[in-house]
């Protein structure tokens, strides 16, 4: 394989890593956020904002860490037949298979940036009493996904490898 598609490889599993160990934190974060809650309440001081946050930290931990469970192999798949495979059979159906899941992925993206778009044009702000704007999370959303994307990239060059005979 030529050395720039390892270094891409190498590249974006790096990354993918860093951010998906920061994003395991962000449960810490839901965490506190949810004691808070609790703590206010039992004061009689109930906070407006704390659940729409438990659920922004939620979808930071969720599409942040999407790419690093892809990495891991935390992902499900239907191991009937795969399993019992070479694997060299392996990487040729999911060389196949992962033009799917980019193609699933990138229509997210579309409609991500689109809404992410939106939100900035007209000021979008949650209906809740808190009202915070939507375009940070929405930005999150979209950076997990390309996150995602670049995987699903790096794992394509992976099985091109491996039917070549060679392993990155």
């Amino acid at each position: 394989m030529p050395r720039i598609l390892i270094r891409f490889v190498r590249l974006v599993e790096a990354v993918n890593y860093a951010v998906g160990r920061f994003a395991m934190y962000m449960l810490f974060v839901l965490a506190g956020v949810l004691l808070w809650s609790i703590v206010g309440k039992a004061l009689g001081q109930p906070p407006l904002w704390t659940q729409e946050m438990a659920q922004f930290a939620m979808v930071g931990y969720f599409v942040l860490g999407g790419a690093y469970s892809l990495q891991l192999g935390s992902n499900v798949r239907m191991d009937l037949l795969y399993g019992r495979w070479s694997p060299r059979s392996q990487a040729a159906v999911d060389a196949v298979t992962v033009f799917a899941m980019i193609f699933f992925l990138g229509v997210i993206l579309w409609g991500g940036i689109e809404s992410t778009i939106y939100s900035f044009e007209v000021g979008e702000r949650s209906r809740s009493v808190w009202r915070p704007y939507m375009a940070p999370i929405k930005i999150v959303i979209c950076i997990g996904v390309i996150l995602m994307i670049l995987q699903s990239l790096a794992f394509l060059i992976r099985d091109l490898a491996r039917l070549r005979g060679e392993d990155i």
